[in-house]
């Protein structure tokens, strides 16, 4: 386990070495929450996989997309009365058994609760949530006085082409996975995110937001991170 500098984030690595991002992480955390609040609502951040929409679904809770920011996150939680929520960035948030706020030692706790029930490594505890091809969080420079009509510009001519999902930049999805740009809320940049079944799909939907955020978000061309 590892912390940030006030601990409100947590941090995990498995015992081969492999980290445990923030949306596989609330896979283990919602396993053990929902059967106790069936049909709760479920936030997810706009830039977690779609194996952690999907595990929520199969739980039984209600998928609700929702702003990055863990202030924006806490403030949703109480509103909705949803039990739990957390960020890739490693915020996780219990009101379930919690007040609701990012302590990472808590945080810690629920962990060790999970891992002291059984006798299976946490490498196999995961090893049942799927792992799609994916892209890095891609930080692309844009003036803060510019990038947020940008994003409303993606957002109108994505939505004439595909379902999007708009609570925080656009959530585009494709047949083959989704494809993410928001305004970063703390840097002159968008942040960008592609997810994909297969490396084909991943190559698609990464050229598709390319070609959009160069030409309608007139952003420069850039190089994905992975």
């Amino acid at each position: 386990m590892g912390y940030d500098g006030d601990a409100d984030r947590l941090g995990v690595v498995d015992e081969r070495g492999e980290v445990i991002w923030g949306d596989r992480l609330m896979c283990l955390f919602w396993r053990e929450i929902l059967p106790g609040h069936p049909g709760a609502p479920a936030l997810v951040e706009v830039k977690c996989s779609q194996a952690l929409v999907e595990e929520i679904e199969r739980l039984g809770g209600r998928p609700v997309f929702c702003k990055t920011g863990h202030s924006l996150i806490k403030a949703r939680m109480r509103e909705m009365g949803a039990p739990f929520a957390g960020e890739m960035s490693g915020h996780m948030f219990f009101a379930d058994e919690f007040y609701g706020h990012d302590d990472a030692f808590y945080a810690t706790g629920r962990l060790l609760r999970i891992l002291s029930g059984t006798d299976r490594p946490l490498s196999a505890l995961t090893a049942d949530v799927p792992q799609y091809c994916s892209t890095a969080e891609t930080r692309i420079p844009c003036p803060d006085e510019v990038k947020f009509a940008a994003v409303a510009r993606l957002v109108e001519f994505f939505k004439g082409r595909y379902e999007v999902v708009d609570v925080d930049g656009a959530r585009v999805l494709f047949a083959e996975g989704w494809g993410l740009v928001r305004a970063s809320n703390t840097q002159p940049a968008l942040v960008a995110r592609c997810e994909a079944r297969t490396r084909e799909g991943l190559e698609k939907i990464c050229g598709l937001m390319h070609e959009a955020l160069v030409k309608i978000g007139g952003v420069k061309p850039f190089a994905w991170e992975y």
